[in-house]
């Protein structure tokens, strides 16, 4: 990979992923080519915190049903980033649902 821009693809936005948050773990989509190492290089680059400790799963599809077509939803790489104590990555902060309330 050249970019820490293909190496993280996006935010994984559930609700387990934010009650990961509360204990200093991330959860990313990434380029399904991406080692650990360039994981947490890109993560250190694109937000200035230290990673200590990244985690990688895949994702399995889902069959899916819209009326009488069958498909299945795609598989992905998910990463769950673990970064030192004291740090958050402001991206993910909860100002952004605490004023919504």
């Amino acid at each position: 990979m050249n970019s820490v821009y293909n190496v993280i693809i996006r935010p994984v936005v559930s609700e387990r992923s934010f009650d990961l948050m509360s204990q200093g773990k991330y959860t990313f989509e990434v380029a399904a080519k991406a080692p650990k190492e360039e994981i947490a290089d890109a993560v250190e680059k694109l937000f200035n915190v230290h990673v200590l400790k990244v985690n990688t799963m895949w994702v399995k599809p889902k069959n899916k049903r819209v009326r009488y077509v069958t498909g299945k939803t795609r598989t992905w790489k998910k990463a769950v980033v673990t970064i030192a104590d004291g740090e958050q990555i402001e991206v993910f902060s909860n100002q952004g649902a605490a004023a919504e309330e």
